[in-house]
């Protein structure tokens, strides 16, 4: 039986600034069960990051959980001490981060970085160690694997630094793989592999994965079910299936309907959507959206919408769902199938 590996209730976050303190993720609540993937889309700036980075409790000096609770395992994470936190990073929640260059340490080798991860969480000798940090490398595509054990960061490409972040985070066999931007820097061809690489560890370890990307063909190749971020708001959640198929936030419509497709016609122009996100100082009245909305209304700019229900398991942060008096939807039934084309 599937058992909830992380429940997050209404997390709220923080950072001092010069300007004042700002909110970055507000009241934001979602469940992970075991051997489930969630996505989470949206635009630079929207909170995903944060998000993944108050989970790992990596917020640096100015950054603070201000609100919610984060529950892992029947831990709550925002209440533990740092040395139980360090026991549990890279071993039970392993995290692939975005910007491979600043998370290696220029002065050690690959091959060091990765041997100190595993012997510290799998017991093992230095030379079985090295060993299994070899055979990471290989499955996640890196050529010369044994050589390049021993050269530094600065030595590889941005993609192949991106791959020893994978392979490291992947080690250790995590309950929990919160992977933010995976596969930006691979070629498509890697891609794949990395992806077959997760969904095998999935489905074999029962690990739970938090995936964050921009790339909707990933999303509905990989995701059990998708959250849609706005301005640090959850604007839009569903399962996978009714998310491509029905979805109902302005927003959402907006990223489905800008992502091209093989059978547009030559001359045809992508959709886009206008302006760009209101900055953290400056939020907007209202509903966080409705400078960049079509459907605006007078009270989208006085009130700000909670989460209406939208059938089972949907949830859409927008007046025009309040009594279902109004839909709005792309009305593509065939949407999830051709982005699971598209994508991997």
């Amino acid at each position: 039986m599937e058992v909830t590996m992380l429940e997050i209730v209404n997390l709220q976050t923080a950072f001092r600034t010069d300007h004042g303190e700002v909110v970055s993720v507000d009241n934001i609540s979602f469940e992970l069960k075991s051997g489930e993937t969630i996505g989470i889309v949206g635009e630079s700036g929207c909170g995903k990051s944060v998000t993944s980075l108050s989970i790992m409790r990596l917020l640096g000096k100015n950054g603070r959980i201000k609100r919610g609770e984060i529950h892992f395992n029947g831990l709550d994470l925002t209440q533990l001490p740092d040395d139980r936190l360090r026991a549990i990073r890279g071993n039970e929640i392993s995290m692939i981060f975005q910007e491979p260059m600043t998370s290696l340490n220029p002065v050690f080798t690959i091959g060091d970085q990765l041997i100190e991860g595993i012997k510290l969480h799998l017991k093992l000798t230095n030379k079985e160690a090295k060993q299994y940090a070899i055979e990471m490398l290989k499955k996640v595509g890196i050529p010369r694997a044994e050589s390049i054990m021993e050269e530094y960061p600065h030595a590889l490409s941005g993609g192949m630094r991106q791959r020893v972040m994978i392979a490291m985070a992947l080690s250790c066999k995590p309950k929990l793989l919160i992977a933010d931007e995976p596969t930006t820097a691979l070629d498509v061809t890697i891609q794949a592999q990395i992806l077959e690489l997760m969904k095998k560890m999935r489905q074999d370890s029962g690990t739970a994965i938090m995936l964050i990307t921009h790339d909707l063909g990933v999303i509905a190749e990989m995701a059990d079910k998708v959250i849609v971020m706005y301005a640090g708001q959850v604007v839009e959640e569903a399962d996978v299936f009714t998310l491509f198929d029905h979805p109902k936030h302005p927003y959402t419509i907006g990223l489905m309907e800008s992502i091209p497709h093989l059978e547009y016609e030559e001359d045809q122009r992508l959709a886009s959507i206008p302006g760009t996100v209101p900055s953290l100082h400056r939020m907007p009245k209202g509903c966080r959206f409705h400078t960049r909305c079509e459907h605006v209304s007078e009270r989208c700019k006085s009130e700000q919408p909670p989460l209406f229900a939208s059938g089972e398991g949907h949830q859409v942060r927008c007046w025009l769902m309040d009594g279902a008096k109004e839909e709005i939807g792309m009305g593509n039934g065939g949407a999830n199938e051709k982005f699971r084309n598209a994508g991997t």
